[in-house]
C-alpha cells in the first residue's frame, strides 16, 4: 500500500485522495481531455481502500475505459493501495432513481460487463445525457460582434446559418482573414445562437491543431474509429485555422470522411483559416474543392468608422470613460486588427490604474506608441518556410518530411527557431507546421542553431540575413 493511502483515517479524506488522483492523471493526459473528461468527475466518499466518485452517466466510464483503463489502474494502486477500489455512481437526472454503483476492477471487462446490464430505458436515457463539451465560450455572440463593411457578408451569412443551420447554401461556410479581426468571435456566435435557439443541437468548437492532437492521441490508443464517430454525430461542427492541416496527410483523409458525412447528412460545418481555399497550399485537393461548395467570405481589417464603434463598445465593457477625441485618436492610429484595439484598452486600463492617474490625452499618446513600437508583425510561419527553404535550396515539403539530409535538417531548425523568434506561434503549433513534431524537437532546433550561432560565423550570418530579409521584405 502506497504511503499516501496508510495516511487516509477520516471520511473527510475523500477529496484530498481525489486531488491526488487528478494529479497523477493529469500529468499524463492532454488538458482537453482532462478538463473535459476527469474535471466533471466529483468524490462522494471514502470507505476503508474504496473511493466513490460520481459520473454524469455510463457513457463517461465506457470512455475512460476504453482509453485509460492501465493509467487508471495504476492510479488506483498508487493512491489507494493494491486492494483499492474506485466505485463509479451515475447520477441518473431522475432523482427518484437510486443511482447506481459500478466498480472499477483491474480487468476492464467487470466495467463493461456491468454497463452491458443496464435496463434498455437507461442506456437510452444515458445517451441522451451524453456529456458534451462544445467549448463555445459564451461572451462571443452576435450583440457584441460589431458589424462592418469589412465583415458584412460573413455575418450575414452566420445569421442565416443560425436560423436553418445545415440548410442554406452557406455549407460550409468558409471565412479567411488576418490575425485579430474577429473570425473566432464571429465563429462561436454562430454557434452560441444556434444553441440558444435549439438547445438539443450538437454544436462543437475547436482550432485544426487541436483536432490533430486528439487524432495522434485516437492512433496512440487504438482508437481512430471511436474518435471519427464522434464528430459524425455533430449538428454543427466548427474547426478554426484550417490551415494547420496543411501537411498532414492523414489527418485530412480522415476530415475529409467527417467533412462527407456531416454535408450529406444536411449538418452544418464552418470553417475559418488566414487564407481562401485556393489558396491553401499543401492542402489536398479534394478538401479545397468542398471547402468551396458553400460560401467563401473574408474578413478585412476594419475601417475608421468600424475600429471607432469597437472602441466605444469594449470601453463600455471595460467601465473606461473615453472621450470621443481620445476614442478617435487611438482608431486613427492603431489600424491593423481588433486585437491591438482591445490590446490598446486593456493597457491604458492597467497603466491608469496602477499609476492612479486618469485617462489623458498624454497617458494614451504613451500607450498608443508603444504598442505601434512593439507591434508584431504578420508574419507567418508559411512564409517563414518559404524564405528559408528558397534560401537553402529545399523544397518546402521535404522539411515536413522525415528527412536526415543534412542540408534538410539545417533548414528545417532554422526555419523553426526564426518561428519562435519572430512569431507568437507556441512550441506545439511550430512542431505542427513541421510534420506534427513534437515540442521537444522545436526545443532542440532552437537550441542547435543558438549553438551555431555561437560557434560558426557563416551559420550566424545566414541566420542574420534570412531575419532581415523576413522582417524588412515581407
Amino acid at each position: 500500500m502506497s504511503e499516501f493511502a496508510i495516511k487516509l483515517e477520516s471520511p473527510s479524506d475523500f477529496k484530498e485522495v481525489w486531488k491526488e488522483c487528478l494529479k497523477i492523471i493529469k500529468s499524463n493526459v492532454p488538458n482537453l481531455t482532462y478538463n473535459t473528461w476527469f474535471l466533471p468527475i466529483k468524490p462522494l466518499e471514502l470507505e476503508g481502500s474504496k473511493l466513490k466518485i460520481q459520473v454524469p452517466n455510463s457513457f463517461f466510464i465506457e470512455w475512460i475505459d476504453e482509453r485509460y483503463n492501465t493509467l487508471i489502474n495504476n492510479m488506483v494502486k498508487t493512491v489507494l493501495g493494491d486492494k483499492g477500489e474506485l466505485v463509479y455512481v451515475i447520477m441518473e437526472e431522475d432523482d427518484s432513481e437510486q443511482p447506481e454503483e459500478l466498480t472499477f476492477e483491474s480487468e476492464k471487462t467487470a466495467v463493461v460487463n456491468n454497463i452491458q446490464n443496464v435496463s434498455s430505458d437507461k442506456a437510452q436515457k444515458a445517451e441522451l445525457s451524453e456529456p458534451f463539451i462544445t467549448n463555445l465560450n459564451p461572451r462571443y455572440t452576435f450583440d457584441n460582434f460589431i458589424k462592418g463593411d469589412n465583415n458584412q457578408l460573413a455575418r450575414a451569412a452566420g445569421i442565416a446559418i443560425s436560423d436553418n443551420p445545415g440548410h442554406t447554401s452557406f455549407n460550409p461556410l468558409f471565412i479567411y482573414g488576418g490575425v485579430g479581426l474577429g473570425k473566432t468571435h464571429l465563429m462561436q456566435a454562430i454557434g452560441n445562437e444556434i444553441l440558444k435557439k435549439n438547445s438539443t443541437k450538437k454544436v462543437i468548437y475547436l482550432s485544426a491543431d487541436i483536432f490533430t492532437v486528439e487524432f495522434v492521441e485516437a492512433i496512440q490508443t487504438d482508437t481512430v474509429n471511436e474518435f471519427a464517430s464522434r464528430y459524425k454525430k455533430m449538428d454543427v461542427l466548427i474547426i478554426d485555422d484550417i490551415q494547420f492541416l496543411i501537411g498532414r496527410e492523414k489527418t485530412q483523409d480522415l476530415f475529409f470522411q467527417i467533412f462527407n458525412m456531416l454535408h450529406q447528412s444536411g449538418k452544418q460545418i464552418i470553417l475559418s483559416s488566414d487564407k481562401p481555399p485556393k489558396e491553401l497550399k499543401g492542402l489536398n485537393e479534394r478538401l479545397v474543392s468542398r471547402f468551396q461548395w458553400g460560401l467563401t467570405a473574408d474578413i478585412q481589417p476594419p475601417d475608421l468608422e468600424t475600429r471607432i464603434a469597437i472602441l466605444k463598445n469594449k470601453s463600455v465593457n471595460y467601465g473606461i470613460s473615453l472621450s470621443h477625441e481620445i476614442i478617435e485618436y487611438i482608431a486613427y492610429n492603431i489600424t491593423s486588427n481588433i486585437r491591438e484595439l482591445e490590446g490598446c484598452l486593456i493597457k491604458l486600463l492597467a497603466n491608469s490604474s496602477l499609476n492612479e492617474k486618469e485617462i489623458d490625452f498624454e497617458l494614451v499618446k504613451k500607450t498608443v506608441k508603444e504598442i505601434a513600437t512593439n507591434r508584431p508583425s504578420n508574419i507567418s510561419i508559411d512564409q517563414i518556410t518559404k524564405v528559408v527553404c528558397e534560401f537553402y535550396g529545399v523544397e518546402e515539403n521535404k522539411v515536413r518530411e522525415k528527412n536526415r539530409k543534412k542540408e534538410i535538417v539545417l533548414a528545417r531548425q532554422v526555419a523553426m527557431y526564426l518561428a519562435k523568434k519572430l512569431t507568437n506561434a507556441s512550441l506545439k503549433t511550430i512542431g505542427l507546421h513541421f510534420g506534427g513534431r513534437d515540442h521537444s524537437t522545436v526545443i532542440h532546433a532552437q537550441n542547435s542553431i543558438e549553438e551555431l550561432i555561437h560557434t560558426n560565423e557563416s551559420v550566424k550570418e545566414e541566420v542574420t540575413s534570412l531575419r532581415n530579409k523576413i522582417e524588412y521584405s515581407l
